[in-house]
C-alpha cells in the first residue's frame, strides 16, 4: 500500500465536503486531522483516487493528490504521529 496527501481548496457557493469526506473515507486507511488534508493507506493509483473524488468537486474547487513517505516533520498530536508511522511506508 502507498499513501497520499489529498490536499484540497472547496469555494463558494456548493462546498461539497459531505460527498468528499465519504467518498475519501471509503479508502482502505484515512486519517483527518488538518482542515483541508487527509492521508490515506491505499493501493491506487493518485489518478484512480482522483477518478474517485472527481464528482464531488466543483470547477472551481482544487484538489492536489501527493504521495507520501516516512519522511515527514511537522507539529501534530500524538495519535497523527502514531497513524503516520503506521500507515505511511519508509
Amino acid at each position: 500500500m502507498k499513501a497520499y496527501t489529498i490536499n484540497y481548496d472547496l469555494k463558494a457557493p456548493n462546498r461539497n465536503y459531505d460527498g468528499l469526506f465519504v467518498e475519501i473515507k471509503k479508502s482502505p486507511k484515512w486519517w483527518h486531522f488538518l482542515e483541508s488534508t487527509w492521508i490515506i493507506a491505499t493501493d491506487e493509483t493518485p489518478s484512480q483516487i482522483w477518478n474517485r473524488l472527481i464528482a464531488n468537486l466543483d470547477k472551481n474547487d482544487y484538489l492536489l493528490i501527493i504521495e507520501v513517505k516516512d519522511n515527514v516533520q511537522g507539529w501534530l498530536p500524538k495519535e497523527a504521529w502514531d497513524w503516520i508511522h503506521a500507515n505511511v511506508p519508509s
